[in-house]
């Protein structure tokens, strides 16, 4: 099913909710950053679709194709990079691809394998997140006229954020080593940056420069499975 069939007759978006009438995919692993996602879709008029993980966006997309994709770089079983030259290359290709991560260095690799336009996280401006998807619009997709800009701050679920603490905890508990705590680093430091929660960011990109350089990671690692528990117990505030 091709769901942007039509919008360049028939954009859908108007003043207020200027992304109405389109159906976002979102692949992205946190629950937090997708949480943010979904409340500027809700506020823009969009719909929201959710994948987890490469091969969940790749049923997805068998299935039907969205006006918009957002692809997280880092995945749970791959680099959404990867994705992106997928989409990028197919024909029919989707209108907008977007790709989002926290990591520095993201944007220039995201615009390499073919993303056009790219959302730096923490994902919180309702503006900057409309902007980002209506400027990878073909014209005739886009809402005509003036629009209202709305510089609003977006608040995840905190309850969201202690899921992603609780599927950190539970991959720390399987994997004390391994490749997996190469994915674990990377998803905490992201999902912590998006929350502003510093404390748990450093530790996680301690843990991922001590994987790299092939050191003893007791340390680093009871520091982070110990900052996990705290967010899952409470004992720390958002």
């Amino acid at each position: 099913m091709d769901e942007i069939s039509g919008l360049s007759q028939h954009p859908g978006g108007t003043v207020t909710r200027p992304l109405a009438g389109m159906t976002i995919l979102v692949v992205e692993d946190s629950l937090y950053a997708c949480d943010a996602i979904r409340l500027m879709c809700l506020r823009s008029g969009a719909r929201i679709r959710r994948a987890d993980c490469l091969r969940s966006a790749r049923r997805h997309l068998q299935v039907y194709r969205p006006s918009a994709i957002i692809v997280d770089l880092g995945l749970p079983d791959g680099s959404g990079l990867e994705l992106i030259e997928e989409l990028n290359e197919a024909t029919p290709r989707v209108s907008s691809i977007v790709g989002t991560s926290g990591e520095d260095g993201a944007e220039a690799a995201a615009r390499a394998a073919g993303a056009d336009g790219f959302l730096p996280k923490p994902l919180s401006n309702l503006g900057t997140f409309q902007h980002a998807i209506l400027e990878t619009l073909p014209a005739g997709h886009r809402p005509s006229g003036l629009r209202v800009v709305r510089n609003e701050t977006i608040s995840p679920d905190p309850m969201a954020y202690r899921d992603d603490m609780a599927h950190a905890s539970n991959l720390l508990d399987e994997h004390r080593e391994g490749p997996v705590l190469d994915y674990v680093a990377q998803f905490l430091g992201g999902v912590a940056r998006s929350a502003e929660d510093m404390d748990l960011a450093s530790a996680a990109d301690a843990l991922a420069t001590h994987r790299r350089g092939g050191d003893v990671l007791n340390g680093p690692l009871s520091h982070v499975a110990g900052l996990v528990r705290e967010r899952l117990t409470g004992r720390m505030a958002m």
